[in-house]
C-alpha cells in the first residue's frame, strides 16, 4: 500500500466514524468500536488520523457492519416484495463511503473496469470505479447511435420477455479484470447477462457485487456462473 492509499484508507475510516457518531455519544461509540472515547473525539473532529491498522479495522470490520445497518434502514419493501432503494442509489456520498468498505471487505480481485447495467447501478459503479481509480462501464438496453461495434448479451426471461444488453466493444479490452456490480440482485438474470458480456470480451471476472440481495436465488445463480467471489452488503 502506497502513501496515497494509506491516506485514503485513514480518511475513509474517519468518514465511517463520523457516520456512526451522528446517532451515538462518544461513550456509546467507544462501546461500539472498542476504541477510547478520547481518540474517537480526535478522529471525528479531524485533529488526528487513525493509524493504518486501526483504520483498516474500522473500514473492513466496523464499516461493513455499520453500512449494512444503515443500508437496511433505508430500504423499503412493499407488500408485493418490490424493493425501493432510491434513498441509497441517489445518495452519492453514502455510496462513496461504501466503496472502500466493499473493496476491502470482500474477496474481490482488483479490477481494471467496473461494469454495471443502466440505470440504478451506475452511481454504485461510479463510486467503486473512482475508489479503484479505474474505468466505469455500463450496458444498456439500446444501442448508442454513434457507436459501430457492440458486445451483445441476450436472454429470454422466465416471463417470456427477451432481454438484451449492449456495451460498446471498446469499453472492455481482452484480458482485463472486470468487477460486475449492481444495486440489487434478485433473480440473477441481469448479472448473468453482464457475465456473458465479460466472457464475450475475453476478459476475466474480478467479482460480482450487489448492495442488496432480494433473497438468495440471484446470489446462487451468479455463483453458478463464475468462480470469482460473489457477495451483497445486505439481504432482504
Amino acid at each position: 500500500m502506497n502513501r496515497a492509499e494509506k491516506a485514503a484508507l485513514q480518511l475513509r475510516a474517519v468518514d465511517v466514524l463520523r457516520m456512526l457518531k451522528e446517532t451515538r455519544t462518544y461513550d456509546e461509540l467507544a462501546e461500539t468500536t472498542g476504541l477510547p472515547a478520547g481518540d474517537l473525539n480526535r478522529y471525528v473532529n479531524g485533529h488526528v488520523l487513525p493509524g493504518t491498522e486501526r483504520a483498516r479495522e474500522v473500514v473492513e470490520d466496523l464499516g461493513r457492519e455499520a453500512l449494512a445497518e444503515e443500508l437496511a434502514a433505508r430500504i423499503r419493501v412493499d407488500d408485493e416484495g418490490y424493493v425501493d432503494n432510491s434513498a441509497t442509489v441517489f445518495d452519492q456520498p453514502f455510496l462513496d463511503l461504501a466503496a472502500p468498505v466493499v473493496a476491502n471487505g470482500f474477496d474481490f480481485e482488483r479490477p481494471d473496469v467496473v461494469l454495471t447495467a443502466a440505470t440504478d447501478g451506475i452511481t454504485l459503479a461510479a463510486a467503486l470505479a473512482s475508489y479503484y481509480g479505474v474505468r466505469c462501464a455500463y450496458a444498456k438496453k439500446s444501442k448508442e447511435t454513434a457507436v459501430e461495434e457492440f458486445i451483445e448479451a441476450r436472454q429470454r426471461l422466465q416471463s417470456g420477455i427477451e432481454l438484451t444488453y449492449y456495451l460498446p466493444a471498446s469499453a472492455i479490452d481482452p484480458g482485463e479484470s472486470v468487477l460486475v456490480v449492481d444495486d440489487l440482485i434478485r433473480s440473477g438474470e441481469t448479472q448473468e447477462l453482464l457475465l456473458d458480456i465479460v466472457r464475450t470480451a475475453d476478459a476475466d471476472v474480478a467479482g460480482v457485487f450487489a448492495l442488496i440481495a432480494a433473497g438468495e436465488d440471484g446470489i446462487r445463480r451468479a455463483r453458478e456462473r463464475t468462480d470469482a467471489s460473489v457477495g451483497a452488503l445486505t439481504t432482504v
